[in-house]
């Protein structure tokens, strides 16, 4: 519960100090959509919905598919840095949840899955931003399935970014050795760690709703 609270606290408070200003943040989601894992991508469009309505003029937000090669452009479904006038912030909120709710409803599973290449991509994206406060969200069960010849075993730059794991589900092998699940989540974190950056999970979302209902 620690976890969300700090998480949530990282995403949604301003400073409480009338005389500072306000921190910029960005976001990066990373939406897995290997196999039968696109059938969990109504709970990222909750957590999507939330960031619209949180994040504020001058925070950024982007979206993007894990994908067989994710270290590309043409795997964000929809990216934004919200303007200071609410009207037109306002109109690119809409339309930025349009561009979600058409990309769930079309999309195809993917072969493969890329995380790597999608948290390289995410990082690249969040330090042109230039925001106080840097975040990854990778809604995905975390097992990396890479097309032959692709190489990711390098380490990505994470200086000042969080890395939150979102519905790291477990797959059908893990309930023949648990194990699997607990390696899969142990090398991200180490993974992260090394590249400078803060590592969580977060499985439970029915917690995780209340809290954002809240």
């Amino acid at each position: 519960m620690k976890k969300v609270i700090t998480l949530l606290a990282a995403i949604a408070l301003l400073s409480g100090c009338a005389t500072e200003q306000p921190k910029n943040r960005a976001v990066y989601m990373l939406l897995d959509t290997s196999g039968t894992y696109t059938q969990e991508l109504n709970k990222a469009q909750k957590i999507i919905n939330y960031l619209l309505a949180t994040l504020n003029s001058g925070d950024s937000l982007a979206v993007a598919r894990i994908d067989s090669g994710s270290f590309s452009e043409k795997d964000i479904v929809s990216k934004v840095t919200f303007d200071l006038r609410p009207s037109v912030m306002s109109e690119q909120k809409r339309g930025f949840k349009r561009n979600i709710d058409d990309f769930v409803q079309g999309v195809k599973s993917s072969p493969y899955t890329d995380i790597s290449g999608g948290v390289l991509q995410a990082t690249e994206f969040l330090n042109e931003t230039q925001a106080d406060d840097k975040i990854i969200l990778i809604f995905s069960d975390l097992k990396e399935d890479l097309i032959k010849g692709h190489v990711r075993n390098f380490s990505i730059p994470l200086v000042d970014i969080q890395v939150v794991a979102l519905n790291v589900t477990k797959l059908r092998t893990d309930n023949i050795d648990p194990r699997d699940y607990l390696q899969r989540v142990s090398k991200w974190q180490e993974r992260v760690i090394k590249g400078g950056g803060e590592w969580s999970v977060i499985n439970d979302l029915e917690r995780l709703d209340r809290v954002i209902a809240g």
